[in-house]
Formats: C-alpha cells, sequence, structure tokens
C-alpha cells in the first residue's frame, strides 16, 4: 500500500515544520550510532517521524515525550527495548520492529532474545527485566493487576511504572500512526 502522506522534503517545509524536522534529525536520535535511518536519501524524515510535521505543534510535543523516553528514562537500554519492542510486537508494527531490533541488539539483546520478542516470548528474560516485560504485556492490553502492580512498584519503583505506560502509549501512539498512515519505513 502506499503511504497516505507523501514524504515532505526539507526544502518543502514551513518554518514550524522545519524546526520540528531540526529538532529529530538533528536531535539526540540523531547523535552517537545510527542503528537506524532516520532519513530517506532525499532528506525526508523515515517511519513516524514524517507524519509528526503535519501539525508540529502537536508532533514536536510527541516528539519531545519520545525524546524523553528514549534518552532521560530509568530503565536501563535493555529494558526499554525489550518494552518497545513487545508494543510493535503487539501491534504488528514492522517500522518499530525494524529500529528496535537494532537499537537492541546495539544494547546487548541476542538473536534468541530477539525472536522471542517479535513471537511475545517474556520467557527468556528474568529479575527486573522479566518484571519490565510482565508489565509491558499486561500494559498493551489495557490495563495492570494489583498482583503485578505491588510486584513491580516494590522491584522497580513506582516511577518506573509511570515511565512504563508511558512507553507503551507512545509507542502504541506510533504504531497506530504508522498504521494509519501507511508507512512502512
Amino acid at each position: 500500500m502506499p503511504p497516505r502522506v507523501p514524504p515532505l522534503r526539507p526544502e518543502e517545509l514551513s518554518p514550524a515544520q522545519a524546526d520540528l524536522y531540526g529538532a529529530i534529525a538533528g536531535g539526540p536520535r540523531a547523535q552517537g550510532p545510527q542503528h537506524f535511518a532516520l532519513t530517506r536519501p532525499d532528506g525526508s524524515l523515515r517511519g513516524p517521524f514524517n507524519a509528526l510535521l503535519l501539525a508540529p505543534d502537536l508532533g514536536g510535543a510527541l516528539q519531545h515525550v519520545g525524546s524523553a523516553i528514549r534518552y532521560r528514562g530509568a530503565l536501563t537500554d535493555r529494558a526499554r527495548e525489550i518494552a518497545i519492542l513487545l508494543v510493535a510486537a503487539h501491534w504488528d508494527s514492522a517500522f518499530e520492529r525494524e529500529a528496535h531490533e537494532a537499537v537492541g541488539a546495539a544494547a546487548g539483546l541476542g538473536d534468541a532474545e530477539l525472536a522471542a520478542l517479535r513471537a511475545g516470548d517474556i520467557t527468556p528474560f528474568e529479575g527486573d527485566e522479566g518484571l519490565v516485560a510482565a508489565v509491558t504485556l499486561q500494559l498493551v492490553g489495557g490495563d495492570l493487576d494489583d498482583e503485578l502492580w505491588d510486584a513491580a512498584s516494590v522491584a522497580l519503583g513506582a516511577a518506573v511504572v509511570f515511565e512504563l505506560t508511558t512507553l507503551v502509549g507512545y509507542y502504541a501512539t506510533l504504531a497506530l500512526q504508522l498504521r494509519v498512515f501507511r508507512v512502512d519505513g
């Protein structure tokens, strides 16, 4: 299926769109090692980022949330990628899977662990990572039962549970946008 919104090239952007483009293409996602391409050869943004440009104020707020989750959260890199990949599996989001399997591999997730996450299988994970995975699986279903809340709030802390609810909501939003706008890369 062709995308519903054409790729927006940098030279076509309004000033507000150009500011948001700069925040995405020049912000923390673009610093350090690149595990997945943010832009296409024509300079347009890949994945969910092109659609963010449609409404720069809202898109900017959304990209700030994503940046905070990725770069300023309390979760370890591995735990964060476990959670993101479980959301991607739940939503069958090809772009999120492609992008975050690369990030997850760089964070130390092995091939067997990545395959398990693709299948929604959390059995390879133990300790805090297992707890993060279990919480994420319940959150993608829409709630967190009392037993898992008790375990997670004690072991991880309420602030980390808040972070996980935000992460699940953010990546679910992106997965929905990717699906609605027919973005495959």
